[in-house]
């Protein structure tokens, strides 16, 4: 079985290629660039997780356009980062391009790093969309092409837990991009989350 990995940088992401690995599964790491504000962050510590995995390198979808048409606070720093967080259609952007692509390896499958739905904050990070994008794609690809979130079944903890116990550092998720993260985007929010549940 072989599988398109949308992978950032980030811990998520970078798990879920892991464990694709693990299964011996062919993967196509392939990073979406859309304009983000932490994009060269984001893309230095994917080239990097890659290459400590031992995968490709990933392939770079240059859809930097989306972001300076769809402003949101991950992609216009005049725009507050936790309240207009939400880009409408990002991840419809993501499974479409990685779908797109996969069609072209001939690949059975794409994966995105969403978690449990108890923690989406927005509508395209929840199983409805995910069922609901698997049979669009189908409708469109003219196949089948199953669309996976092997973290659903998991909250942060849980992720940062399993990822430690794979070994996996040197990862990037915060939204400003910065070389320090910022502390207090969503993403460095879950880690101090993470740290507050542990006593640290």
């Amino acid at each position: 079985m072989s599988i398109v990995t949308l992978v950032s940088g980030g811990l998520d992401s970078t798990l879920v290629a892991k464990l694709a690995q693990e299964e011996g599964l062919q993967i196509f790491p392939l990073f979406i660039d859309y304009g983000q504000r932490a994009r060269n962050r984001e893309l230095a510590a994917c080239k990097l997780s890659m290459s400590t995995l031992g995968l490709p390198e990933p392939e770079i979808a240059n859809l930097a356009g989306f972001g300076q048409l769809i402003h949101s606070g991950l992609t216009d720093k005049s725009l507050h980062v936790i309240n207009d967080a939400f880009t409408p259609g990002r991840n419809l952007l993501f499974l479409l391009t990685a779908a797109a692509y996969a069609y072209q390896k001939n690949a059975d499958a794409i994966s995105i790093g969403l978690l449990h739905e108890s923690t989406s904050l927005f509508p395209d990070q929840t199983s409805e969309f995910l069922s609901r994008a698997e049979i669009m794609i189908s409708l469109c690809m003219g196949r089948k092409i199953k669309v996976l979130a092997p973290l659903s079944i998991f909250t942060k903890p849980d992720v940062v837990m399993l990822a430690n116990e794979k070994g996996i550092s040197n990862t990037y998720s915060c939204h400003i991009g910065n070389e320090k993260p910022c502390g207090n985007c969503i993403s460095c929010n879950e880690f101090k989350f993470e740290d507050m549940n542990n006593g640290r």
